[in-house]
């Protein structure tokens, strides 16, 4: 019996951070949390429609929800097969709260439901 990788977490500045050098903003939640919010230049996959061998393998993916846990699923997934990929911990919520930018589709603020 193997132990599972554990999951890699980064907070919302090192995930912004990432992001603005190249990474990708990937966010697994539901198409109606999607329209009310969701960070600029994000992908949006929800995780029901998550499929691993649609992500680039050249690049960082860091997974976002509302609260950290289906991207938690989705970085658990995506890790076993083969993506480099982190958790952002806290999701959206903690991406709002540090004062990060959440928008909407049309380019008008965002928010998190």
């Amino acid at each position: 019996m193997t132990t599972a990788d554990p999951i890699a977490e980064i907070d919302p500045s090192a995930a912004h951070d990432l992001a603005s050098a190249g990474a990708l903003l990937l966010d697994v939640r539901e198409p109606e949390e999607w329209r009310i919010g969701h960070i600029a230049d994000a992908v949006h996959i929800p995780l029901g429609d998550l499929r691993p061998e649609s992500l680039p393998r050249d690049r960082v993916v860091i997974a976002v929800c509302r609260s950290g846990n289906r991207s938690g699923k989705a970085t658990a997934a995506l890790t076993a097969a083969g993506v480099d990929v982190r958790n952002m911990a806290g999701g959206m919520k903690a991406w709002a709260d540090a004062g990060l930018p959440v928008t909407t589709d049309d380019g008008t603020p965002g928010a998190v439901g």
